[in-house]
């Protein structure tokens, strides 16, 4: 009896002093549960491209080129949406120097002698305010008969920019010197587009046009640099993934040929290792 009692007091001690929770009483290598996650270097360089690459101590190559192209992609973002906006305000302003409704009344009237009232009409409309009323430019004809030109104001907005410069419709408000509007030539002229459709410029409308299709090719350029922005953050992050992956040594599963098996399946074999 007493012999078992000293075994149990030695037995005791001994767990005593043995430390479950220390990873140094198994043999499992300490680096192995340290190993980072394919998805932790997914991650950082979804965030900041090239950052999953440095995790992975891959090829210091790929690390530069992800955050270069990331720069790139930005600063151009920036100088090309930048320039674009320049431009609308350059284009804008020449829009309101040499654009006027009440000289897009009277032009009308005299281009179009016969069909002024319906051009006035016409498909697309600008706005207008009258001592905080507001009203549309096919009410024209009959507003002028209200009010003084000094009473009217068009309100300059998105589609104002954009009707001014693109309809026909309002090419009677350019102060150009007025010449004949349907020849080839002069200061107002007739061009054709695809050999369908006629447009009437002027010098003032082409300039115009010009300045505002530059800057949303500019505009169009920036989206373009985004996009790279995006794909960089994609392709940096799906990269980081499969590198980790292949390093970490994560499962592998495989299918063991067997004669006897129908199929020659013979199993599902999955390794793990650390």
């Amino acid at each position: 009896m007493r012999l078992l009692i000293l075994l149990l007091f030695f037995q005791t001690l001994s767990f005593a002093q043995y430390n479950l929770y220390s990873i140094n009483n198994y043999s499992i290598k300490q680096d192995s549960l340290l190993q980072p996650l394919p998805t932790k270097a997914m991650f950082k360089s979804l965030l900041i491209p090239g950052w999953g690459q440095y995790q992975n101590k891959d090829d210091i190559w790929k690390t530069v080129a992800f955050i270069s192209v990331e720069i790139a992609g930005i600063i151009s973002s920036i100088q090309l949406t930048n320039k674009a906006e320049n431009i609308r305000h350059d284009f804008e302003k020449y829009g309101d120097d040499h654009w006027t409704l009440e000289r897009w009344y009277n032009n009308s009237r005299l281009i179009f002698p016969n069909n002024w009232k319906n051009i006035l009409i016409g498909t697309h409309k600008l706005s207008l305010n009258i001592n905080g009323n507001y009203y549309f430019t096919d009410e024209l004809s009959n507003l002028i008969e209200i009010y003084r030109w000094n009473d009217i104001s068009v309100i300059r907005d998105r589609d104002f920019y954009e009707n001014i410069g693109k309809y026909d419709q309002f090419v009677g408000g350019w102060d150009d010197k007025y010449d004949n509007p349907f020849d080839s030539k002069g200061n107002w002229y007739t061009i054709q587009k695809e050999n369908v459709e006629s447009i009437i410029l002027t010098k003032n409308k082409n300039y115009y046009r010009e300045l505002r299709h530059e800057s949303n090719q500019l505009k169009h350029y920036s989206r373009y640099a985004v996009t790279t922005i995006m794909f960089n953050h994609i392709i940096s992050g799906l990269d980081a993934f499969i590198v980790s992956n292949k390093k970490n040594n994560f499962p592998k599963i495989r299918l063991n040929y067997s004669r006897i098996n129908k199929w020659g399946v013979g199993g599902v074999q999955i390794t793990y290792a650390w």
